[in-house]
């Protein structure tokens, strides 16, 4: 049940920076909406997760389902640059969270 709460914080961490790119577009309600309640669910799953789930391991692992899921958003909906390089280093991140996930 602690890694489901970690994914879940994962992914609405990826809601959360969606939020800003949103309030940097537009600033709306609805906007400020997905920015708060992005960041907020995924403090509460990242906290849920905590109570099983080492620290160091968990923050590794939440920031990097953020930073993972919000640079492939970013290629997909954003028209992000799609480099073979950033591809490489958003793999090695991705590589390095599922790594500890094995060892923990």
């Amino acid at each position: 049940m602690a890694w489901i709460a970690l994914i879940l914080a994962g992914l609405c961490e990826i809601v959360g920076v969606s939020g800003i790119s949103k309030v940097n577009r537009k600033k709306s309600l609805s906007s400020y909406v997905t920015l708060v309640g992005g960041f907020l669910l995924s403090l509460f799953f990242l906290s849920v997760a905590m109570k099983s789930i080492s620290m160091g391991t968990a923050y590794a692992v939440w920031t990097g389902i953020g930073t993972v899921g919000s640079a492939l958003l970013g290629m997909l909906l954003y028209g992000e640059s799609k480099e073979w390089r950033r591809l490489l280093f958003i793999a090695m991140v991705l590589v390095a969270a599922v790594g500890l996930k094995l060892i923990s």
